[in-house]
């Protein structure tokens, strides 16, 4: 790294170690509980009705919107499952030992209700733009929620714009950085494709996807996350099943180890309690992006006149993000004893699916399965990133910014690619602060809002089951 880029990188690591890290943690978890309670488990009681709505049970044509609560859906699920599940956990483990999955799931499972909280305030404060389509996310409701509230019309709209220039941060450093040094050391490691060559292509292609739109993007989205999130998950399984004697004790290291961090051991770099704490946070809020303030921007666009309705969309993501498939990357490490390699990032992850499937007779398959499934995972996150960014710039700017945004996407995509992964990741926790503490000071002083929503569909619940019931014994009878 030459001196101008390891004295931004310096400069980034004591604002991550002694800012920004801790004040995420201060408010990320006492914010999702707030809610948990507020709302009554909302996450919990309404799951089954969540995973119905995502169903298409009911969506209407007549609604306004650019696409389905099932295309919203997979756009924003697009955006976080990605280098934070292969990456990200094996990074979390690396620095913050097994127990740092522990505090994933904790983050994972406050991040449904901060994902339902965020999205429904974005659905009910949208904006619709000359063309028809819908503009949405924490800077529209932080705008016209806290001003119509607490009649706060300054403090509202400087809370907003710090909000849409931090997506736009976001967006160039954890939307596309990220992921294009991930998809680059794994070509690199695995086929020996220079990091050059793949960045020009990933950014090539990128610029011809994203140039589309939001439809465009809703279209390949929807089509590489059911398949891409499969091929991934069925090599897990696999391991898992050959190793299903050993998972007991990984979740017991795993629970454990999380409240009394882990002594150094062999290529591990060792971790207090709150190092474990920090860095479980830190790569579970990477993961399902709950409380950071970019999934909302997508379900915005969703076709539903109830707010609520596609807040309980949302808060499937973190779900399926970190509950299930960073669990399944996190036991896989562990039960293979891929946490001891001294490996750092993907080279973790390889060494756990080379080492899983080839006790069952399938040696150096799993490094091109982890490759592909990361480029696809890596790839659509990019894509849907471009989507927030995009929003943000025609927030701040208007609709002249987007093209130029978007050219400006591309180049940087390049330049994750090309950077070494240390750089690059410690950007990623820093622009990560920049949105989510914004968003979550957003959040609680619209709290009164979320619950009059959930508390409107809920009523509306009721009266559609209950009609629904009459017409079924109405229609009995008449037989």
């Amino acid at each position: 790294m030459n001196p101008f880029l390891q004295t931004i990188d310096n400069a980034i690591v004591w604002y991550n170690d002694y800012v920004g890290g801790y004040a995420v943690l201060l408010f990320l978890i006492p914010t999702g509980l707030y809610f948990i309670f507020r709302l009554r488990f909302l996450n919990v009681t309404m799951l089954r009705h969540s995973f119905r709505i995502v169903a298409g049970k009911y969506d209407k044509d007549e609604d306004k919107g650019d696409v389905n609560s099932f295309k919203a859906f997979t756009t924003a699920l697009s955006a976080t499952v990605g280098t934070g599940n292969i990456v990200g956990v094996s990074l979390a483990i690396y620095w913050g030992g097994p127990g740092a999955i522990f505090w994933m799931w904790v983050t994972g499972f406050l991040g449904m209700i901060l994902k339902y909280t965020e999205t429904t305030l974005s659905h009910k404060y949208r904006s619709f733009n000359s063309d028809g389509s819908v503009s949405g996310g924490p800077m529209y409701y932080m705008r016209k929620g806290i001003s119509e509230v607490y009649n706060w019309p300054l403090f509202a709209k400087i809370l907003a714009a710090i909000f849409a220039t931090a997506t736009i941060m976001a967006s160039l450093g954890t939307g596309n950085m990220a992921q294009a040094n991930s998809i680059a050391q794994a070509l690199d490691t695995t086929y020996n494709i220079p990091v050059l060559y793949t960045g020009l292509g990933i950014a090539g292609l990128v610029l011809m996807i994203i140039l589309g739109g939001i439809k465009r993007i809703s279209e390949v989205t929807a089509k590489l996350v059911p398949f891409m999130a499969v091929t991934y998950v069925l090599a897990a399984l696999i391991i898992l099943g050959s190793n299903i004697q050993q998972i007991p004790e990984a979740f017991a290291m795993i629970v454990t180890d999380a409240f009394r961090g882990t002594a150094m051991a062999g290529g591990f770099v060792g971790s207090t309690f709150m190092m474990t704490l920090v860095w479980g946070v830190r790569r579970g809020l990477f993961s399902n992006e709950a409380g950071q303030g970019s999934a909302p921007i997508a379900h915005a666009a969703a076709k539903t006149k109830y707010p609520a309705r596609e807040g309980l969309v949302a808060s499937l993501e973190p779900l399926v993000d970190t509950l299930i498939i960073c669990t399944l990357t996190a036991l896989m490490i562990v039960t293979t004893g891929a946490w001891k390699s001294g490996e750092l990032g993907v080279g973790m992850t390889i060494v756990a699916m080379n080492e899983g499937l080839g006790d069952i007779g399938l040696p150096d398959i799993g490094k091109h399965i982890v490759t592909f499934g990361l480029f696809l995972f890596a790839f659509s996150t990019v894509i849907s990133w471009s989507y927030y960014g995009t929003r943000a710039a025609n927030y701040l700017m208007g609709e002249k910014a987007i093209i130029p945004y978007r050219f400006m996407y591309g180049i940087f995509v390049f330049f994750g690619a090309i950077w070494g992964l240390d750089l690059v990741w410690h950007i990623v926790d820093m622009v990560i602060t920049f949105m989510t503490i914004p968003n979550l000071i957003g959040l609680l002083l619209l709290s009164s809002v979320v619950v009059k929503e959930t508390k409107a569909y809920r009523d509306h619940m009721k009266n559609y089951n209950a009609k629904a019931k009459e017409e079924a014994t109405t229609s009995g009878f008449r037989k």
